[in-house]
């Protein structure tokens, strides 16, 4: 049975699965619970992350300022609830949000928490302070904070450059958990420290992750199970027959395509297995080298795509279409479908747009028997590898010869920050759903994830017209006209937004997944295991 549900006062329906009702069941205390991880990441360190490797296993260990309410399946401003902060108080004009701190806890040595650490988390973000990260890969995100104060040790205070009204969206990230003064970065490369449900064991690259119960967690009764291991088996077919043959609890979040669900869920009848949108997957076009420095170059790769080709091999046709924001009713910021297809390569009439993508090359020097040859450099990794492939097929179709050149995770993103590539296939990690987070990293001038090196000053200003905005509706209407720019000049080119689903065994208890984010809600304090 499905229905449409308003979480509060959202934007957007949420397209919601009832659940069959029954007694409530009583959470029961104990039991290691037990992943496949798909690849070895190349650090534990969060912050200096910007891969769900890293942050699936490792947010058990922390604990943010606030967080999006797991009980509400779609994320937003409106469904944010205290964690470290107690509550939370924003100045009248908008430019100075206070936050009070939770009295009491304690990072997993021992030593207190206090404001001090939230103060030195944003000085490290904000590279203000003596303690250096290697990579900051959302640095953007905070740039309108002047300056961060700890008045007391159980109230800490940010100081903007304007009002951001959505700003609290991304303090409740996964991406934006507190780090402790005391540890040095380097040392949470490797073996992180937090205030989390669970403590850090051990990480053992190729071939397991490891977290156990922190027995003097700040919440009462949590949590409940005595640990997470996650063991690495980079091969998808192998680790999901390890799934299926009862040797793993849950399979790796989102890891599971729409044709593998089938297969899944013929062999394993009674597992419990959620679909959510992903990531978008996108064509990344180095823009500060040639060829791709051409405008033209790039609209011709734009129109070369045959989304519903791709959605429909890819996703079993459950993908669905999307530019720079995820699309409604998950997404709350998405184009509707209608004006989607007014841009470069969304149309549904492919001939066309190929004819033109092909004039487009034969006027650059290029043709069937002189084709651009370039390398499509993408992650080595399933999720990752079948899309490029598919990619490289359709490039073919006017006149680039695309050659697939697979990375591996540790590199993978040194890489990328760098530009050393031409073409790359890539998938937008969106730590939250809301534009500040998207346009700021992703796009604007100087983000060390701005990895196509597009930089229009105009659009930074429009990304910052939007980010002050306090009218939700005018908001909407600035985000659109953005997406709609980005799109026309092939600032990161978007194929469709994908969807996978997450299994596990009747036995696992609590999990709660977000329809609008995959890098939330994976702290796992509320899961049992009932066997």
């Amino acid at each position: 049975m499905r229905i449409w549900v308003k979480a509060g006062a959202l934007v957007g329906a949420v397209l919601l699965e009832l659940l069959p009702t029954g007694p409530a069941l009583a959470q029961k205390a104990g039991g290691i619970l037990k992943l496949y991880h798909r690849d070895s990441p190349a650090s534990m360190s969060i912050l200096e992350e910007a891969t769900i490797s890293t942050v699936i296993p490792i947010t058990a260990v922390f604990n943010n300022l606030v967080v999006f309410d797991p009980q509400v399946p779609q994320e937003s401003l409106q469904s944010i609830v205290p964690d470290l902060a107690t509550n939370w108080e924003w100045s009248d004009d908008g430019k100075t949000l206070t936050f009070k701190l939770r009295s009491g806890v304690k990072w997993h040595d021992g030593t207190p928490f206090t404001a001090a650490d939230v103060k030195c988390t944003w000085d490290l973000l904000l590279d203000r302070g003596s303690a250096k990260l290697r990579i900051n890969p959302r640095k953007t995100w905070w740039q309108n904070i002047t300056e961060v104060t700890a008045p007391n040790d159980d109230e800490a205070v940010f100081t903007l450059k304007r009002p951001q009204p959505a700003l609290l969206t991304l303090f409740a990230s996964g991406m934006s958990p507190i780090y402790p003064c005391h540890v040095p970065p380097a040392t949470m490369r490797q073996h992180p420290i937090g205030t989390g449900p669970f403590k850090f064991v051990e990480f053992k690259p190729n071939e397991s992750i490891k977290v156990v119960k922190n027995s003097d967690y700040w919440k009462p009764g949590r949590p409940y199970l005595d640990g997470i291991e996650y063991t690495i088996i980079p091969n998808r077919s192998t680790a999901i027959l390890a799934f299926v043959a009862g040797k793993f609890d849950m399979t790796f979040p989102y890891q599971v395509t729409m044709p593998l669900l089938k297969q899944v869920r013929g062999q394993v009848p009674d597992a419990v297995c959620e679909a959510r949108p992903t990531n978008g997957t996108n064509v990344l076009l180095n823009q500060t080298a040639p060829p791709f420095d051409n405008p033209l170059l790039r609209r011709a790769v734009a129109l070369s795509l045959d989304r519903k080709a791709l959605i429909d091999m890819l996703t079993d046709g459950q993908g669905t279409l999307g530019a720079a924001m995820l699309t409604p009713p998950e997404g709350l910021w998405g184009l509707p479908p209608d004006v989607l297809q007014t841009l470069p390569g969304y149309g549904s009439d492919i001939d066309k747009n190929r004819t033109e993508a092909r004039a487009i090359m034969e006027k650059l020097g290029y043709g069937p028997d002189k084709p651009l040859q370039v390398k499509v450099m993408t992650r080595n990794a399933n999720v990752f590898r079948d899309p490029a492939v598919a990619l490289t097929d359709q490039l073919k179709q006017v006149y680039i010869a695309g050659e697939l050149d697979l990375v591996e995770t540790a590199q993978w993103y040194p890489k990328l920050a760098r530009k050393d590539f031409a073409l790359a296939y890539n998938l937008t990690e969106r730590g939250v759903d809301d534009p500040d987070a998207q346009f700021f990293e992703s796009y604007s001038c100087g983000s060390d994830r701005n990895y196509t090196g597009y930089c229009n000053h105009r659009m930074d200003e429009a990304f910052i017209r939007q980010s002050a905005e306090p009218d939700q509706a005018k908001r909407k209407a600035l985000v659109w006209d953005i997406e709609k720019q980005l799109e026309e000049e092939g600032a990161r080119i978007t194929m469709y937004y994908s969807r996978t689903a997450t299994c596990w065994h009747p036995p696992v208890k609590g999990v709660s997944l977000p329809i609008n984010s995959i890098y939330n809600g994976w702290r796992f304090e509320d899961v049992w295991l009932d066997e």
